[in-house]
């Protein structure tokens, strides 16, 4: 993998002689009190402002800052004109907008479309302080304000759109995000090398729209070849249609190897001379000194629109093409004009992720917003940071995609210094730390075992279909940093609350134990997401066999400990490649462990994820996408997607109607009684389910079962959790 400048290697621009702002300014009037005639960049963000590095504008702010820049904040402006944003005057180089720290449309509505009734990003959670698809809304407004100033745009909404994709809130294929927000450029992924350059290059007066070569960013183009690219077609590429062999990830290509590839048999040697006048670029296969100027061509807009396995293959090629030490450019057409990307950013060093969490955030809300309570800032202000990027390749997720599969991990000394911070400086600490992890709990310096092999490697997840054999897992460095974290003066404890790689963890009993014995507050929280082996092969998850594994050794370190502690496992309906059945083999399986849920967490399709791309298309996008074969189940519509909630609220009253009749279809009618090898009673309580009559099939209402006891059992929840008979207990929400 090529190397990239230094993060912090650039020279200062001149307004560095201002120094640190104590928070950055959000009015004129402590713009005033700065010395300020004007800010350099002002960003334009969704969320309340908190000068926190787990707060994306907040951290590309403060980094900008130690450039030398003057940054201001505009947040959560009136988007109904464009007078709030005018609030700090018009910036010198660039306005940077972002729809916060969550997807617009994922912060204001649930997967069933409903509007959510708060915003945990917002003062006092109120909702409908940003618009939907805020980044397109704000870009206008924007260029309403200031015509003339560039608009660069990027967090996760504009990211997770850079290309044409599936909007599950509008059900149609969506143009690239660039294009409705008639931005300059969009960066997409962890952005701080891009901004730098971005700003240090715009202050050196170079035009905006020379900025055409800087990794991790998108722009537009007029449509057609440019001088000097060797440009593929992505359909000649991996052509819907006959399965090809699958290609080894590892093999490392060299030319003479190409070489060997192309003289195999007579016809490969006369498809060369049909298609290819200059060097014959494979898939897979990149000579190193022709893969800088080469592109992959998508298919157009036009044609993912109305083509939805065009639009399956289209997203197979994006997820193939993000690491970045082999990635090519990509491009795809929207009517006149071309939306270019650049191959993804290089990864931070541990020094400079180190020097980007060491500065001078107040790790406080503005002072603009009083004692106003911001959930989010609640949920994190004593967690820290200790990683970012997910090798795990879960296709419901969005982490990979924004923030790639190569872990960047800081210090050890530089976690242990933010743990110093919050202990000494926060308000309202008690001696307890809510976490320690990020994106995962547990891939803290995890990486592949040669450099070589990482950045060659096109697999899509390095733990499925089982642990990459070329994976370092050794838990040791994290093990250190928990216990080195624990024994601080004024630390009463260390919790693990980010989301845990059971199938890696298992791999290190000892990491197993210390965060049994040492860093759960009674309740870990695990996501199998299921059981059954179809919807876990879609969702790129491993069977059921290891949570039982990890399950004996989290029981087995608790009562070694002599506390008890409880697994809380989460699991989606609704995922595509589910059907039925399988949501019915996870309510037994829930019902013979004892679980029930208090809330269920149904399959929410996220713009870009490879699961969004199997909801639209009906097609395994993991496989060859082709014409013919390749279709799984994807439950759709809301009497379906109900029906898979209710399975996992099997317990609920309000439920068994809809599972009544779905079991009687399903020829599983047996299941249907009043004894404990069933599943749902044949009984219905007055004032209960669709039916609502309280009729009761020969049974009584409010009938206890069979041992004539009220059933007990464990209950999970989204949010917070609750075991019967224990106390609730608050949880972080996933990601």
């Amino acid at each position: 993998m090529q190397a990239a400048p230094d993060l912090f290697s650039y020279r200062k621009f001149w307004a560095h002689r201002f120094g640190a702002a104590p928070e950055l300014p959000m009015s004129r009037e402590e713009m005033d009190n700065l010395g300020w005639d004007s800010c350099d960049i002002i960003l334009v963000t969704g969320d309340a402002y908190i000068d926190h590095p787990s707060f994306g504008m907040a951290l590309i702010g403060r980094l900008l800052e130690s450039q030398g820049f003057r940054v201001g904040i505009i947040s959560q402006p009136d988007w109904n004109s464009a007078e709030d944003f005018k609030q700090l005057g018009q910036p010198n180089l660039f306005f940077g907008v972002t729809g916060g720290n969550m997807d617009s449309m994922v912060n204001r509505y649930t997967s069933d479309r409903r509007i959510r009734r708060n915003d945990a990003y917002t003062a006092d959670g109120e909702g409908g302080k940003r618009p939907d698809r805020c980044v397109v809304v704000y870009s206008q407004r924007c260029r309403e304000a200031f015509k003339g100033v560039p608009i660069i745009i990027g967090g996760i909404e504009a990211s997770l759109r850079r290309i044409a994709h599936f909007d599950y809130w509008s059900e149609k294929v969506r143009r690239s995000v660039i294009m409705d927000a008639k931005a300059d450029l969009l960066v997409y992924g962890n952005g701080e090398r891009q901004v730098v350059e971005i700003a240090h290059r715009l202050a050196a007066n170079e035009p905006v729209n020379e900025l055409t070569d800087i990794r991790g960013t998108a722009f537009l183009t007029k449509h057609g070849q440019r001088e000097g690219w060797w440009e593929k077609d992505s359909t000649s590429v991996d052509t819907p249609g006959k399965v090809n062999p699958p290609i080894d990830p590892y093999l490392m290509q060299t030319e003479a190897s190409c070489e060997t590839e192309k003289a195999k048999t007579e016809a490969d040697k006369k498809e060369t001379a049909q298609k290819e006048t200059t060097n014959v670029i494979r898939f897979h296969k990149i000579m190193p000194k022709d893969s800088s100027k080469s592109v992959i061509r998508l298919p157009a807009y036009g044609e993912v629109k109305t083509d939805s396995v065009l639009y399956a293959h289209t997203s197979r090629i994006l997820h193939l093409e993000t690491n970045p030490g082999n990635a090519l450019a990509l491009v795809q057409q929207h009517g006149e004009r071309d939306v270019w990307l650049n191959p993804p950013p290089i990864p931070l060093t541990t020094p400079e992720m180190d020097a980007v969490f060491d500065l001078p955030y107040s790790r406080v809300a503005h002072t603009q917003y009083g004692d106003k309570n911001i959930p989010a800032y609640e949920m994190i202000r004593f967690s820290v940071n200790i990683m970012r990027g997910c090798f795990g390749g879960c296709t419901f997720c969005s982490i990979t995609e924004h923030e790639g599969r190569i872990i960047q991990s800081r210090s050890e000394d530089s976690i242990i210094k933010e743990v110093e911070a919050i202990r000494d400086t926060t308000p309202g600490f008690t001696g307890v730390i809510s976490d320690l992890g990020g994106p995962t709990a547990n891939m803290y310096r995890l990486a592949c075992k040669t450099k070589e092999i990482e950045s060659s490697c096109r697999r899509l997840s390095c733990v499925f279909p089982g642990v990459c054999k070329n994976l370092n897992t050794d838990h040791t460095p994290l093990i250190k940093l928990y216990r080195r974290a624990r024994q601080l003066p004024g630390i009463k404890k260390i919790l693990i609350a980010s989301g845990l790689r059971y199938d890696l963890a298992v791999l290190s009993p000892e990491y197993v134990k210390e965060l049994v014995t040492h860093h759960v507050g009674g309740y870990l929280k695990i996501a199998p997401e299921h059981t059954e082996e179809g919807p876990l092969d879609r969702m790129m998850k491993p069977g059921i066999g290891t949570y039982d594994k990890f399950k004996q050794m989290f029981e087995k370190y608790s009562k070694e400990a002599g506390k008890e502690q409880y697994l809380i496992p989460y699991f989606i309906a609704a995922h595509p490649g589910t059907t039925n059945e399988d949501m019915l083999n996870l309510a037994l399986w829930l019902k013979n462990n004892g679980f029930k849920a208090d809330q269920v967490q149904a399959y929410l399709p996220s713009p870009m994820a490879a699961a969004t791309a199997m909801y639209h298309s009906g097609k395994d996008t993991l496989r060859k996408v082709r014409r013919q074969g390749g279709d799984i189940t994807v439950p759709k519509g809301i009497k379906i997607r109900r029906l898979h909630k209710a399975f996992l609220r099997y317990h609920d009253a309000e439920n068994w109607p809809l599972l009544r009749e779905a079991l009687q279809k399903m020829g599983r009618a047996d299941l249907i009684g009043n004894g404990k090898k069933h599943l749902i009673p044949s009984w219905q309580p007055a004032g209960t389910g669709d039916r609502g009559e309280g009729k009761r099939m020969g049974q009584k209402a409010n009938r206890p079962t069979s041992n004539g006891q009220q059933q007990k059992g464990k209950s999970f929840r989204t949010q917070h959790v609750r075991s019967s008979g224990k106390p609730k207990a608050a949880g972080r929400k996933r990601r």
